[in-house]
């Protein structure tokens, strides 16, 4: 898949949004909560998204797909070979980030619960 299929792929997920963040990081949301980051400025064009705990060493392991920057300790991987995975597997990683990502932006919302400060 290219970046501009990844783009259309993405938008078409019920209620997902994006907008340029952090200068050149095309973000993919939903809820508020980023699912999928296109990296514009670099080349090949990086994808960073979530994926399932139990996938997370397998595809780490594979050229091309590493542990993601700042959030690789909360199972975030960054594929940065446009070869690293096939179209479907790269459609079944979207997919999976985006259930991931749409199940906490919803318990967030409509818990009802105040989240709590920490006292200084």
């Amino acid at each position: 898949m290219d970046m501009d299929a990844i783009r259309v792929y993405c938008l078409s997920f019920p209620h997902a949004t994006e907008n340029l963040q952090w200068e050149d990081e095309l973000c993919f949301k939903v809820g508020g909560k980023i699912f999928a980051m296109v990296g514009l400025g670099s080349v090949p064009q990086r994808l960073t998204l979530k994926c399932r705990p139990e996938h997370f060493a397998e595809l780490t392991e594979r050229e091309g797909i590493n542990s993601a920057r700042y959030v690789g300790r909360y199972k975030w991987i960054t594929v940065s070979r446009p070869d690293a995975l096939t179209d479907s597997e790269l459609r079944e990683a979207i997919s999976s980030s985006y259930e991931m990502v749409a199940a906490k932006a919803k318990g967030a919302k409509g818990s009802g619960r105040k989240r709590k400060t920490r006292a200084a």
